[in-house]
């Protein structure tokens, strides 16, 4: 039998998954970190958690699916993508690394356009705007805010590329990943030489760029016996969550797109050609598929907000799901599901750490607007439900104005779960939404693609049309499309009204500090 890993290190935690050729899956498992917010708008973590983690899922899941450590035939990477892993000339941590949705780089953004002499001129270098998530920006910060820690710099990983250098030995990322770092030239896949001298950033701090299915090292003897396995495994490129993600829905062909409701929110669309929105509102990244391009939207707070919901206003749902031994949320959709459709006006913008797409603004925050002697518990959960998956369809809308096209949105994540969001996505996306096989997302993805890079298939393609199957289909219910085709040009509408007062607030929460 031959065995194929994906490590997936995520920002709550690192998914392992032991996937056998045929692409059924053996065995997963889930170990969590905790995640530091030092002050308002930042985001930091331990990247020894994220090896600690990888060490203890393989290990679990060679466990859980009584696989010989000899079977196994390949490893691939997948992670959160922009964060910053800082070493030192010994390879050691310098600092916590600061993650995709660390907010604090808003003055560095402003630096980088200016040295590249414009938003314009920016995108025409990398295809993309500086935004404070990208890796770029907490370089230039760590260079103006830290100098110590910066002058001590010999590497810069991101985190996949952090556990891969553990694993190896070797300092290499590949392009899917690379792409959010706001330094690759993204139409030639490389490293972007003119960026990088007008940033006055040396590139040997940069690891070797290679495609997802590429072998970019083996399994170094010194770990092996840490992770129960033979030294030599190779290990592949892999891809950032995303596109990593859509490499495990198999969103490799055009018309097809993947919808992800997870802790942020992705709307993920496959391009044989790199195209550009001209107004940097989407995100234009190399794909994991050799020579393929991908279009992209984040919504930093998607499902992220029906946590946090649940995290600090449902305890009397949290309670009630603990004493029947049920899944929380699972209460918290029934609930939401006897408001009406459009929660009787009562909108949630969904912005609780700044948003990306297409707003593109680390000082928006969520709201409720709209709130009446009418609305109660249940108003409040679907709002925040609906105003997830409005946010979603700003990316969708965008990807239409590009002129490629969507006949079907493959949903995953949390938001894919839950039969009622199901339905209220292909509601407010006006499309038929599906679920496949595979629920696995990243981990599946990069297991793939070490299955492809190791010759188990032609490529990823093929990979993905002998593996992956749609099992459900929603359709759009007719009037309930037709209400939020109606109320979703309002909620596009609050965010252009708040925006002068999300800027007042961040600089009078800014001086106190």
């Amino acid at each position: 039998m031959s065995v194929y890993l994906g490590i997936d290190i995520g920002t709550s935690g690192t998914k392992t998954l032991a996937m056998r050729e045929d692409g059924a899956i053996l065995a997963t498992a889930n170990f969590t970190y905790p995640l530091a917010s030092p002050r308002p708008g930042w985001s930091e973590q331990n990247p020894e958690d994220w090896w600690t983690a990888s060490v203890q899922g393989v290990r679990a899941v060679l466990k859980a699916g009584r696989i010989k450590p000899g079977e196994v035939r390949g490893i691939g990477l997948s992670g959160q993508m922009h964060g910053s892993v800082f070493l030192d000339r010994q390879h050691q941590v310098i600092r916590p690394a600061l993650l995709w949705n660390d907010q604090r780089t808003a003055a560095e953004c402003a630096e980088i356009e200016q040295r590249a002499g414009g938003r314009k001129k920016l995108i025409g270098l990398v295809a993309n705007p500086a935004l404070t998530g990208f890796t770029a920006p907490k370089i230039l910060w760590l260079r103006n805010h830290e100098p110590r820690n910066y002058q001590q710099v010999a590497k810069i990983l991101l985190p996949k590329d952090f556990v891969r250098f553990r694993l190896t030995g070797e300092f290499a990322t590949e392009v899917s990943d690379a792409s959010g770092t706001l330094l690759l030239d993204v139409a030639r896949r490389r490293w972007s030489q003119p960026l990088l001298s007008k940033l006055e950033i040396d590139p040997a701090l940069l690891p070797l760029m290679h495609e997802s299915e590429d072998i970019t090292g083996v399994l170094s003897e010194r770990v092996s016996a840490e992770l129960g396995l033979p030294a030599g495994i190779p290990v592949v490129g892999g891809g950032g969550d995303q596109a990593a993600s859509a490499i495990g829905n198999g969103i490799v062909k055009k018309g097809v797109v993947s919808a992800t409701m997870g802790t942020s929110g992705v709307v993920f669309a496959h391009s044989e050609e790199m195209q550009v929105d001209p107004a940097g509102r989407v995100h234009t990244f190399c794909h994991a598929v050799r020579g393929a391009w991908h279009v992209m939207g984040c919504v930093l707070s998607a499902g992220g907000s029906l946590q946090w919901y649940r995290n600090h206003l449902a305890g009397q749902e949290v309670e009630q799901a603990r004493k029947q031994k049920l899944d929380p949320y699972q209460l918290l959709t029934e609930e939401a599901a006897s408001a009406p459709v459009g929660s009787e006006g009562l909108f949630f913008l969904p912005y609780l750490t700044g948003e990306r797409t297409p707003h593109a603004d680390p000082h928006a925050r969520g709201c409720w607007i709209g709130l009446s002697l009418r609305h109660g518990r249940a108003h409040l959960i679907r709002s925040v439900m609906e105003g997830a998956t409005y946010a979603m369809r700003d990316t969708l809308e965008i990807i239409h104005e590009m002129n490629i096209p969507v006949q079907q949105a493959r949903l995953s994540g949390g938001g894919a779960r839950s039969e009622f969001w199901r339905q209220m996505q292909a509601d407010i996306y006006g499309k038929k939404v599906v679920t496949i096989n595979a629920e696995e997302g990243p981990a599946y993805g990069v297991a793939l693609l070490a299955a492809a890079g190791t010759g188990a298939y032609k490529n990823v393609v093929e990979a993905c049309q002998k593996t992956i199957r749609v099992v459900t289909e929603t359709s759009p219910n007719k009037s309930a499309q037709k209400i939020y085709n109606r109320l979703y040009p309002h909620y596009g509408k609050l965010y252009h009204s708040l925006k002068g007062n999300f800027q007042e607030i961040a600089k009078a929460v800014e001086d106190l500090y």
